[in-house]
């Protein structure tokens, strides 16, 4: 038996214990997650603050979702600029009688 180099396993044994053991007590006086096993945990993503309110104060608040009757003047608006174009044969073609629909036709 070799009495100099006997005690090196309990050491390490020993040594490994206290680490361990100082790695949890570090963990639960500062507030920080243990991981012995080391694998990918999303703790530190879930561990910042939440940006979503301030980029909603970020943007001014719109006021046509307040009164609807911004919107429905401006709908107003734009259904008077149409029927103007389609008087004048100005407007846009019916659906399936645009552009495409040409092209397809021209070479028949």
């Amino acid at each position: 038996m070799n009495i100099v180099g006997g005690g090196g396993g309990l050491k390490r044994m020993l040594a490994a214990a206290v680490n361990q053991g100082v790695t949890e007590a570090r963990a639960r006086i500062f507030g920080h997650v243990l991981n012995p096993t080391g694998q990918r945990s999303p703790h530190k993503i879930l561990r910042k603050k939440l940006i979503g309110d301030k980029v909603a104060q970020w943007y001014p608040h719109d006021i046509t979702k307040d009164d609807p009757l911004v919107m429905a003047r401006k709908e107003q608006e734009r259904l008077s600029r149409l029927e103007m174009l389609k008087r004048r044969g100005k407007g846009p073609p019916k659906k399936g009688q645009g552009k495409g629909a040409m092209k397809r036709n021209k070479g028949k």
